[in-house]
């Protein structure tokens, strides 16, 4: 018997296991894309947030925990270019739990639900040793602005918003019981609003929720086209800089193999990159090339081959 680490890990099983379905667009982008109008498709998503792995009740409000469930799944649809429209929630709870731990938990739910405008309707609740929060998603997108991962074109340039890395900086520090900033580990955001703008422009787009590396590559894989990435011009805050520094790494490994920092990665022609008006910070981090180059990465003086990004089975 083979076990997933050994067989290569999450994406190599996601890729034996799944078959094709009725979708328009089915496994292997953020979301699955369904007939649905005339103008519209309907997209379709879904994300497990396990007790040990995702977060730790220690460290965590309920509240936080209830709003990282929401913004994890609720960035998916950003990156299709879509807006979230239903939710259903299906968790396991422990037997431990209060009614007022659930409260709180669900209260950090709707607070993302109301700031997004789509409605929680149902879902499921069941007992098991540990905790698990499950989220399906529903949500729509105009024809003309679903992004997918595999629509980059040689000569794109690759671009992020916002700062990477600040997810797994407050995990280390977590981990290791160092005192620093942890707020964006603990309570991520999504970039819904600006996805939409992005859209209009970009060729393709997917969320940063295993690592620039793992992004990049996704699009690689999918648009059959090569990269390089500048290290050297990822965005990294002067907190993530300063938790990296505190803890020995460096930031930049945070940001290419971190995950859950749920900034969007886009290609976008670079007539087109300047017509993007969104209230948070782009930066181009690198270039999408021919097939045959593979995809790299300049930094420190060397070229090497991109490589990495979060794997929960990661060989």
């Amino acid at each position: 018997m083979t076990s997933i680490r050994d067989f290569g890990g999450e994406f190599k099983l996601i890729d034996e296991i799944t078959k094709p379905g009725g979708a328009v667009v089915g496994v292997g982008d953020d979301a699955a894309v369904l007939k649905y109008k005339k103008d519209k498709y309907l997209l379709f998503t879904t994300d497990m947030l396990c007790e040990g792995d995702h977060f730790r009740r220690n460290w965590s409000t309920p509240y936080q925990i209830g709003v990282k469930s929401m913004e994890a799944n609720v960035s998916d649809i950003a990156a299709m270019g879509g807006l979230p429209t239903y939710a259903v929630v299906s968790i396991s709870l422990t037997n431990d739990m209060t009614v007022e731990y659930m409260k709180q938990l669900y209260r950090g739910m709707y607070s993302v639900a109301k700031r997004y405008n789509y409605k929680i309707v149902g879902g499921d609740t069941t007992h098991s040793k540990t905790m698990t929060i499950n989220v399906a998603m529903l949500g729509v997108v105009e024809k003309k602005l679903l992004s997918l991962r595999s629509d980059a074109k040689v000569g794109d340039l690759i671009c992020v918003t916002g700062d990477l890395g600040k997810s797994m900086a407050g995990l280390k520090l977590l981990l290791r019981d160092v005192k620093g900033d942890v707020r964006a580990h603990l309570m991520p955001k999504c970039r819904l609003h600006e996805a939409r703008e992005i859209a209009r422009y970009c060729n393709a787009m997917i969320d940063v929720s295993d690592g620039l590396a793992s992004e990049v590559n996704h699009i690689c894989s999918q648009s059959n086209v090569g990269a390089i990435v500048y290290g050297e011009k990822i965005p990294i805050s002067k907190a993530t800089s300063a938790s990296a520094k505190k803890l020995g790494d460096d930031p930049v490994d945070y940001a290419l193999n971190g995950g859950e920092d749920f900034e969007l990665t886009f290609t976008v022609p670079k007539e087109k990159l300047g017509k993007i008006e969104v209230n948070c910070p782009i930066t181009v981090v690198g270039e999408i090339l021919p097939k045959d180059k593979g995809s790299r990465i300049s930094y420190n003086r060397q070229i090497k081959p991109l490589t990495g990004g979060f794997n929960h089975f990661k060989p």
